[in-house]
């Protein structure tokens, strides 16, 4: 048995970290917002929190818990892996699956955060790295200022503050409207007073406005070269950004278009309307895209440059009015195409900046790269979800969606590692084409 110093508790300010031990185990360390008459001995209180601690890697099919998402079920904590869903008790490491994963006791002693390791003695910290959760704000003066962000009272729908946030052309307003929308969520699910969805009441704008920036179409973008000079690198980052913009608002629409979205039942079923853990997990990924785009926001004035330099195009939100119809199509085409076509695309991206020295940007298109396969997690297993209460089979309506509502080839190269950590196997992309006259390279991202 050791006794693992973590640092001082006051010290501990993000929701999770990633520790290395000396013996090289890696664990998670989630600090969560203690649950009233719980019963819980794996974790310690520091006043309103609770510190848990699990191996890192997911025993099903080491999918990475530092992506978890979080519920509470019976007053605990459940860890569910972002690639296949496996919830695991926070306390116990207990599955409903039939697995368990390997959980630490916490404590608290003068201050400082203890774990009891006991599978050696000797055991030390190496290393602890907060998990990427934050976004960066531009602070002081911004230019062609329009104030603070306007924010809604405590009364409003979930729906009507993804309208607001939809018709906000504001970036800065953006990232902080939805970053608190996702917040405000999250903390009043744990609450006797949950967030009213408010579904049918408006409607979703048909396209969300911009602001100060020059359209194009896809094909007139500027080319952004190999990454091997400035001038490479911020049209790569450029057109980066302007896709999370786009993808804040898509996983926003999502929320709001579909909430009156029910089920086609099958014979003797009841048609279903989407659980609120569906909303949770979008607005997880708008929040997401918001934390992406202010770090390449800021990534490109580090750069000399900035959002807006450069035109851009509005492909992705094409794509959106396509599908606007159907939440099956919506998902099947900006989730399982668009943003899965990032998943092949990033890991050569990073590639580039890696080789032009530029390790800032590595780092930024890593923490990108890494959300964006829970993202098309999400995506598959709510298609998924769709399909299992209507009794139809996923890849079908997959692939018949791209082959409607999608202009163009899905063409390789594919990350299929990613591609399958995220739920999607070959007989998802291989061999499909959407509808005649699409051009070039699918849009990556979104």
């Amino acid at each position: 048995m050791s006794t693992i110093d973590i640092g001082l508790a006051e010290n501990l300010t993000h929701s999770r970290y990633a520790i290395v031990l000396s013996t090289g185990k890696r664990l998670i360390l989630f600090r969560l917002p203690r649950i009233s008459q719980s019963n819980t001995p794996a974790i310690v209180e520091d006043h309103d929190w609770v510190y848990y601690a699990m191996e890192a890697e997911c025993p099903h099919a080491g999918g990475p818990m530092s992506d978890a998402h979080i519920d509470i079920e019976d007053s605990s904590y459940i860890a569910s892996c972002p690639w296949h869903a496996y919830d695991f008790s926070l306390d116990t490491g207990e599955s409903s699956y039939g697995v368990k994963a390997c959980t630490y006791p916490v404590h608290l002693q003068d201050g400082r955060v203890l774990l009891r390791f006991p599978e050696a003695k000797g055991v030390q910290l190496s290393t602890i790295q907060a998990v990427s959760e934050k976004v960066k704000f531009k602070h002081g003066p911004r230019e062609n200022a329009t104030g603070l962000p306007k924010y809604l009272s405590d009364d409003a729908s979930m729906c009507d503050w993804c309208i607001h946030i939809l018709n906000t052309a504001d970036p800065e307003h953006k990232i902080e409207l939805t970053t608190h929308l996702f917040s405000l969520f999250a903390t009043r699910e744990q609450s006797p007073t949950p967030m009213s969805i408010g579904a049918g009441i408006a409607t979703a704008p048909d396209e969300p406005p911009r602001q100060d920036l020059r359209e194009v179409k896809p094909g007139q973008m500027p080319r952004a070269g190999k990454g091997g000079t400035l001038k490479s690198r911020i049209t790569m980052l450029h057109a980066l950004a302007n896709i999370e913009q786009w993808a804040i608002d898509l996983a926003i629409d999502i929320c709001v278009r579909f909430a009156t979205f029910q089920t086609t039942a099958p014979k003797d079923s009841i048609p279903q309307h989407l659980p609120r853990t569906f909303y949770y997990d979008w607005l997880k990924v708008a929040n997401d895209e918001a934390k992406h785009f202010s770090l390449l926001r800021a990534r490109l004035e580090e750069l000399g440059s900035h959002f807006g330099a450069l035109p851009v195009h509005h492909g992705l939100w094409e794509s959106a009015t396509m599908t606007a119809h159907d939440l099956r199509a919506r998902i099947s085409v900006i989730a399982l195409v668009h943003e899965a076509r990032g998943l092949d695309i990033n890991p050569l991206t990073i590639e580039k900046f890696r080789i032009a020295g530029d390790l800032e940007s590595v780092d930024v298109m890593t923490i990108i790269h890494n959300d964006e396969i829970t993202h098309v997690t999400t995506g598959h297993r709510w298609l998924t979800w769709i399909c299992q209460q209507e009794g139809t089979n996923p890849v079908q309506v997959f692939r018949t969606n791209v082959q409607k509502h999608f202009r163009g080839a899905i063409k390789g190269p594919f990350n299929a590692d990613a591609r399958q950590q995220a739920g999607m196997d070959k007989s998802y992309y291989e061999d499909l084409a959407g509808l005649p006259g699409g051009k070039g390279e699918v849009i990556a991202g979104g």
